[in-house]
């Protein structure tokens, strides 16, 4: 199969582009370092020609409320566009889980806004809805930052392996579309709070996380439900500890 990958240099991209090609498809990479413009529709029509699936896991440059939903908006209806023009019989989306849940934060209804698109453009479509990277851990526990401690909810949080996530994406993308979202998430729930210990520890960082309820995720109030998969998700295989081990 030909299968073009929007956004494919970059983490998730660059590990589905991988797997892919160890399977025997060809893959094409499309970004505006390969001379594809999802926002100018440069090079677009070219890299579709022939293709039996897109895999759309581009990101914004910027999460600014009017210029993340702007990004996404435009990027989503020139690709679909696209798509349509080329004859395309598969549309995959890389999206949220909670993503409904966490409206007060900018970057989540330009999402929300992305699958709407998909979902009225009449070209078979899969959307797959991941919980957050390990690799962002990172900057989700620096979110929390008050001076010398950190803030964090005591939620639940699975977070999940970008490999694992690009391992869904692949077999999404050669499989027929289900006109519909699946999820996919860690192997575990853990704690928002205990997890950023974890990740201090492993960094030798010792600042002091202290378990707030009122602790926002960047902006928006979470609780057990806003972080989770719903029932049955498909789960990863890596764990956050062995993650970290790594």
């Amino acid at each position: 199969m030909k299968i073009v990958i929007i956004g494919g240099s970059g983490l998730i991209g660059t590990k589905l582009g991988a797997i892919l090609t160890q399977r025997g498809h060809e893959v094409v990479a499309a970004s505006p370092s390969t001379g594809v413009n999802t926002i100018t529709r440069e090079g677009l029509a070219e890299a579709l020609s022939g293709a039996q699936a897109v895999v759309d896991v581009v990101n914004a440059p910027s999460w600014e409320p009017k210029a993340v939903l702007e990004f996404f908006e435009t990027s989503s209806r020139n690709i679909l566009a696209a798509e349509k023009a080329a004859g395309v019989p598969h549309h995959v989306a890389l999206s949220v889980v909670g993503t409904e849940r966490l409206l007060e934060s900018g970057y989540f209804p330009a999402k929300l806004a992305q699958e709407k698109l998909i979902k009225g453009s009449g070209v078979p479509y899969t959307i797959l809805r991941a919980t957050q990277f390990f690799e962002f851990v990172g900057g989700i526990v620096e979110s929390g930052t008050d001076g010398n401690v950190i803030r964090m909810s005591p939620a639940l949080f699975q977070p999940i392996a970008a490999e694992d996530v690009a391992a869904a994406l692949a077999d999404l993308a050669v499989a027929p579309a289900v006109n519909g979202t699946v999820e996919v998430a860690g192997p575990e729930p853990i704690p928002l709070d205990k997890i950023a210990r974890q990740f201090l520890a492993a960094k030798g960082d010792g600042r002091q996380v202290i378990a707030d309820i009122h602790a926002r995720y960047f902006g928006a109030a979470i609780n057990d439900r806003t972080l989770t998969p719903g029932e049955n998700p498909r789960l990863g295989r890596i764990r956050f500890s062995d993650w970290l081990n790594q």
